[in-house]
């Protein structure tokens, strides 16, 4: 059986955005990118353009499942303050367009695709290449993206997961 994933790696300038396909093991790539958002703006408008940009990448690509890359604590209270406010549309918009919506943690990420929580950016785009021949990365977001729906590949048979997916199918809720 073949399912499609879409990955976010939330941002409240750019929101990279990656969509791959699974077949057992088996690992292919379906699209990728990024939605803009324009800095001019105040904060409510460019928050509705990230909504409408993931809305739409949502009802192109038709995902079955969604994965989106934890925030980490920036330095900056004000900078971690607005990631979390675009990770949260990138929460929403998946989770009110009916999928489950799964988390990883940044290091977790990291681990999966390259084999060592600690990777640099290069390494991870080296990576999720040579995993998805033929992609074409738009941007080191998208290529972050493609590694978070990456990892939910490589982890959503886990017995963990498969416990969070029965409370959320009884919640309807996001998992965690």
């Amino acid at each position: 059986m073949t399912i499609r994933l879409i990955g976010f790696d939330p941002g409240l300038r750019n929101t990279g955005w990656g969509v791959i396909e699974t077949q057992g093991n088996r690992l292919s790539h379906v699209g990728d990118g990024i939605v803009t958002t324009d800095a001019a703006l105040p904060l409510a408008d460019r928050l509705v353009q990230l909504h409408d940009g993931l809305v739409g990448i949502i009802e192109q690509f038709h995902p079955d499942e969604a994965a989106v890359e934890e925030t980490f604590v920036n330095k900056n209270a004000a900078s971690t303050l607005k990631l979390g406010q675009a990770r949260a549309i990138s929460l929403l918009v998946p989770a009110l367009g009916g999928l489950k919506v799964f988390e990883y943690s940044p290091n977790l990420i990291k681990k999966t695709v390259v084999g060592g929580g600690h990777a640099a950016k290069q390494q991870i785009q080296m990576m999720v290449k040579t995993l998805l021949p033929g992609a074409e990365l738009k941007s080191a977001d998208a290529a972050d993206a493609l590694a978070v729906a990456i990892c939910h590949a490589h982890h959503r048979d886990s017995v963990q997961t498969r416990a969070a997916l029965a409370t959320a199918a009884a919640a309807g809720g996001a998992v965690r």
